[in-house]
């Protein structure tokens, strides 16, 4: 293929599904893959492809005596959107198996662009509350301590959108949303309302904390692309110190009225274990629908979220630890949501991301902020902790794909292709037959 015109347009194809898929989470080594596999199915041998953090490369050479085509595009904009992940992934699928072609290809990922969704706002906003109530079911908390942390994630949501339209960086929505849940708690506390406002704290944590690029950094890091993967951990990092600013900010201006919350350790046993599990699965399933999952995905979430709950809170009881329960039951999500996304039919990165979200360690951060504020040098170690407990997620999810994936077909050739397991795009690229 040496037609300057249909050389720009494959590339340019390549581009805009990686900057899809880079923007909504994928790993640079998944991106990487996908453009590769474009341009290889397009008749385009050798494209070399270059992904950072920020900036996506590809450039391809006809001939060594030709100028090379080189296209560069920048990603500006980050979200968490399971329906345009999903969307852009099937588009390539349907592409390397040639039941559409490029123009069709091109039609379609623009139409992703332009049109939004159809889910309404509101319909949004209730399930950042649900999935708030579910972690506060989940931490031991009651209907009343359920019901405070919904409001607390509906509020946390709506400040965050309207930060976000007047382009405040995220750290500054991080911070106002950590403050914002730690003051309801405060009121709630100063009420005397008899509830443990801990628990509304944590969970509102946990609901911060979800969406954030933890798999896409390990992931980066273990396939060797260590310079996006220190661009995502710096930005998990501020987006974490953000919350801790946020809720140490709200605890300090509950002392200074003289209002206390005392610390509560989360030790509540498995006496409510059902209702914890379901909590979780709750939590998960909402999550995934406020980040426009398809719907025939929430079940599968909530099924194997409930499940790896139920192993992390059965192996902490018998004090494994919390990074290596947090571990085990992060494999187990990488293992199950591997074959779960096939029959759902959308790439495994939609499942893992939402069912590790009650595993979130939001009660060792607020642990070690409480100890912290009390001069306590044991706080250190409790987000010494907290900081385990993501990796452990992170790290067991990818370790999960990669026993999941050998079962599948061409393993072998897999891996010698591929740096690490594949959450988003094609197993293997396949050359378009002439």
């Amino acid at each position: 293929m040496t037609d300057s015109p249909t050389v720009h347009r494959t590339l340019d194809l390549a581009l805009r599904v990686g900057e899809m898929l880079l923007s909504n989470g994928a790993g640079a080594a998944d991106v990487t893959a996908t453009m590769s596999s474009i341009t290889h199915h397009l008749g385009l041998r050798q494209a070399m492809v270059d992904v950072t953090f920020t900036k996506l490369e590809i450039s391809y050479q006809s001939a060594y005596d030709l100028p090379a085509h080189t296209v560069v595009r920048h990603v500006t904009h980050r979200d968490t959107d399971f329906e345009d992940l999903t969307n852009v992934d099937q588009i390539v699928a349907d592409l390397l198996a040639d039941r559409i072609d490029i123009d069709e290809a091109r039609t379609r990922v623009a139409r992703i662009v332009s049109t939004g969704h159809h889910t309404p706002r509101w319909a949004v906003t209730s399930a950042w509350a649900l999935m708030g109530a579910g972690v506060a079911v989940l931490l031991g908390g009651g209907w009343v301590v359920a019901v405070i942390a919904a409001f607390a994630a509906c509020g946390i949501e709506v400040i965050q959108r309207k930060l976000a339209r007047r382009r405040l960086p995220f750290f500054y929505a991080q911070t106002a949303g950590g403050m914002f849940a730690t003051l309801l708690a405060v009121a709630t506390q100063a009420a005397d309302v008899d509830v443990d406002p801990s628990q509304v704290i944590t969970a509102s944590i946990v609901m911060l904390l979800a969406g954030l690029g933890f798999i896409g950094a390990i992931q980066d890091a273990l396939t060797g692309f260590y310079v996006t993967a220190t661009a995502r951990v710096l930005e998990v990092m501020i987006s974490t110190a953000g919350i801790i600013v946020g809720v140490s900010g709200g605890l300090t201006i509950g002392r200074l009225l003289g209002v206390n919350i005392a610390l509560d350790p989360g030790v509540i046993g498995l006496a409510r274990l059902p209702l914890m599990i379901a909590g979780a699965a709750v939590a998960a399933a909402a999550f995934a629908y406020a980040s426009y999952a398809p719907g025939r995905t929430l079940l599968p979430i909530a099924a194997i979220s409930g499940a790896a709950s139920t192993i992390y809170l059965l192996l902490n009881e018998h004090d494994v630890g919390r990074a290596w329960s947090a571990a085990v039951a992060a494999i187990f999500i990488g293992m199950v949501g591997f074959t779960a996304a096939t029959w759902c039919r959308v790439p495994p990165l939609v499942l893992v991301v939402s069912c590790i979200v009650p595993l979130l360690p939001g009660l060792s951060i607020y642990r070690g902020l409480s100890l912290l504020a009390e001069n306590d040098l044991a706080g250190i170690l409790a987000m010494i902790t907290a900081a385990a407990i993501a990796i452990s997620l992170a790290a067991g999810v990818i370790l999960g794909e990669f026993i999941a994936q050998p079962v599948r077909r061409e393993a072998r050739r897999l891996e010698q292709r591929l740096a690490g397991p594949r959450l988003v795009g094609p197993l293997r690229a396949r050359a378009k037959r002439r």
